[in-house]
């Protein structure tokens, strides 16, 4: 096991406040790779990315708590296809954008970068704005939105360790 591994993963925090400083595209096109690098159920790959640098649509999508969304450099709105090539549903588009989502924080964690994830789905009052900011289709509906930069302040990552959590053969 790759130490490297788990100390990106230990270090990982949510961070809700940027810099200035512009991200790269190389940057960007690295946590889509990464993101991209997700399991997906059957394969199906239903993950769709919008990159959104323009302040507008930022501010569209920044609804309620979500400010930061308005504030990061870059954003980027994970979103699912939901249906199949054959067009019967997928039920596991939200599954897959999910491991996306966190491969996308952890690449932007190994980066230097600070991002956090800003749940959308399936809240109709977060969905909605981002919808018509980005121009989604019908069969595409936004999972997460991430707003990512470099981190203006000093965030630690939150000790979850709980293993009251865990059972053992039987619950």
């Amino acid at each position: 096991m790759k130490q490297t591994v788990l100390d990106n993963i230990l270090s990982r925090k949510s961070v809700r406040s940027y810099t200035d400083q512009p991200i790269s595209s190389e940057q960007v096109e690295t946590m889509l790779r990464a993101a991209m690098a997700a399991p997906s159920g059957r394969n199906i790959q239903p993950w769709r990315f919008v990159v959104v640098t323009g302040q507008a649509a930022k501010e569209k999508m920044a609804v309620g708590f979500n400010k930061m969304i308005a504030e990061a450099p870059v954003v980027i709105a994970v979103c699912g296809k939901t249906t199949k090539k054959t067009g019967e549903a997928n039920l596991n588009w939200t599954a897959d954008c999910a491991a996306a989502t966190e491969n996308l924080l952890l690449a932007a964690e190994a980066l230097g970068l600070g991002a956090v994830w800003t749940a959308c789905y399936p809240y109709e009052e977060r969905m909605n704005p981002a919808i018509e900011a980005l121009g989604l289709p019908d069969d595409v509906k936004p999972y997460s939105i991430i707003p990512v930069g470099y981190p203006a302040g000093n965030e630690m990552p939150k000790d979850k360790w709980k293993p009251e959590n865990i059972h053992y053969e039987r619950w």
